[in-house]
């Protein structure tokens, strides 16, 4: 019996150990519009959400895999000397999918109380 939960632990450590971790990626966006397609990373590699200003005007995302040891920098993109296109800051997260898209903006639950007693009174004048 031992040896039934042994092998069967094993076979968990390796797969585990040998799955890649997933991400979102998004070369470039612009304001809160960033096109995402779901990648697999490479051996030690991170999952990073970056957040930058191009030209110091225009806000930047960008989503994808990263090495460890660049994560929680920021970046800076130059043209030439002294010509920055834009910098960036680089934040890493270890598990699937961990560098999601910005949500809905959530309500409370105050405000779709009022909502929906608002529409149950106001919908039996429409009928």
């Amino acid at each position: 019996m031992n040896r039934v939960i042994v092998s069967i632990f094993s076979v968990a450590v390796i797969f585990a150990v040998g799955q890649a971790l997933e991400c979102y990626k998004c070369d470039i966006g612009f304001w809160n519009m960033c096109f995402t397609t779901r990648i697999k990373c490479s051996t030690g590699e991170q999952c990073f959400s970056g957040v930058g200003k191009a030209a110091r005007v225009i806000d930047i995302k960008m989503k994808g895999c990263l090495k460890p040891d660049e994560c929680d920098k920021e970046s800076t993109v130059e043209f030439s000397p002294n010509k920055t296109i834009y910098t960036m800051n680089k934040t890493c997260c270890v598990t699937d999918l961990c560098n999601m898209a910005p949500g809905l903006p959530r309500l409370a639950p105050p405000t779709v109380t009022l909502a929906v007693l608002a529409s149950t009174l106001v919908a039996p004048a429409f009928l």
